[in-house]
């Protein structure tokens, strides 16, 4: 179990050793007593918080994983920002469930995830899904990023590669890259196009940086 709150850490073991088959081995406070006690022990899971002391408990799953290869991560945290789970599940956990779940969720989050499953809150997992309905349709309204927005204005004003580099304190390369991509986007082919689309979309009236 890492996390910085021993209350937190005495509860959580009080609920777990009441399962006859599971025996909590550590805890830990820190990320780098977690790092030590997890290569000396080898769970099979860890119980892990995001907010840690010396860093982002999230970013530190595969350094933790490499540790004890076979082990799964349950994040337990009070963070209920969907972004947060999404990362979490990117950087290698198998679960994530809120410090004000039931005692219940947390039981079965574990059994389901010794069983090789992914457990991830009910309610979490609705937002998860809004959020990316809502990129979805967000990228299909519009497919360039902010960045690429500002190279488009500028592209359509005239300005060359080399000014664009310029003017946004980016490599010419960088400057190249994005005007591939938003050709690639919009599927258009010449400048006189990206200056049409510019036009259509009311992108000429926005100040240059």
């Amino acid at each position: 179990m890492v996390d910085d709150h021993a209350v937190v850490r005495a509860g959580l073991r009080l609920l777990l050793e009441c399962e006859p088959d599971t025996t909590v081995v550590d805890e830990a406070a820190t990320l780098a007593d977690a790092v030590f006690k997890v290569r000396r022990h080898t769970p099979t899971m860890i119980l892990l918080d995001v907010r840690l002391p010396d860093g982002d408990g999230v970013e530190a799953i595969g350094r933790l994983m490499a540790e004890s290869p076979l082990c799964h991560v349950l994040v337990l945290s009070m963070e209920d920002d969907p972004h947060h789970v999404r990362r979490a599940f990117a950087n290698g956990a198998d679960g994530y469930l809120l410090k004000e779940a039931a005692e219940t969720d947390l039981l079965q989050a574990v059994r389901v995830i010794s069983n090789g499953g992914r457990y991830l809150q009910p309610e979490l997992g609705a937002r998860v899904l809004a959020i990316e309905a809502s990129e979805k349709k967000r990228e299909a309204e519009d497919p360039l990023s902010e960045r690429e927005h500002e190279v488009l204005r500028l592209l359509s004003r005239g300005y060359t590669n080399p000014e664009i580099a310029k003017l946004l304190y980016i490599s010419v390369r960088t400057a190249e890259s994005h005007r591939a991509h938003i050709m690639s986007k919009l599927r258009l082919s010449s400048r006189a196009e990206l200056v049409a689309y510019a036009m259509q979309n009311g992108m000429l009236r926005a100040p240059a940086p």
